[in-house]
């Protein structure tokens, strides 16, 4: 089942993220404050975080959000799913989730920024097999030989 954030949630998340190997402290830290955003967000909330759960036990989430001065641009700022999870399809209800969170905004771009890290090749793939293709690459943005890739699809119905 896949459901909106509720307080109760974060411990849980902040396992699941510490879980994931290629993230660096940074990136869970970053992750966690997002959590902690939605969690205190209003009704034009940026950070929108939806889990995934089974038997009361989160095994992935998505945080997707309306990019700031734009009509119908969203991002998806993660998407995590637990390693011992992974390779199940909880990564693709949780993609399409997000997707139709945006078509029911009447959204037409969904965005996804990514590493091009050798450790990130499987996101990469994921987003390739979901339809997404890369729009943007800039060389060298995080750190030199990490180069940001930005994949999206448009999704206008």
């Amino acid at each position: 089942m896949i459901r909106k954030l509720l307080s109760k949630d974060k411990k849980q998340l902040e396992v699941l993220i510490n879980k994931i190997d290629i993230f660096s402290q940074d990136e869970k830290s970053v992750a966690m404050e997002l959590i902690e955003e939605s969690l205190i967000g209003s009704m034009d909330q940026y950070y929108n975080v939806f889990v995934y759960e089974e038997d009361d036990k989160i095994l992935g989430y998505h945080c997707t959000g309306q990019r700031a001065l734009t009509d119908g641009v969203y991002d998806l700022y993660w998407i995590v799913v637990d390693p011992g999870e992974q390779k199940k399809g909880i990564g693709q209800k949780l993609l399409k989730h997000a997707e139709d969170f945006v078509i029911e905004r009447k959204g037409r771009w969904i965005l996804a920024e990514t590493s091009s890290r050798e450790s990130y090749t499987p996101t990469r793939n994921f987003y390739f097999r979901n339809k997404y293709s890369i729009v943007a690459e800039i060389k060298d943005f995080y750190s030199v030989n990490d180069s940001l890739i930005v994949f999206g699809k448009y999704i206008i119905t």
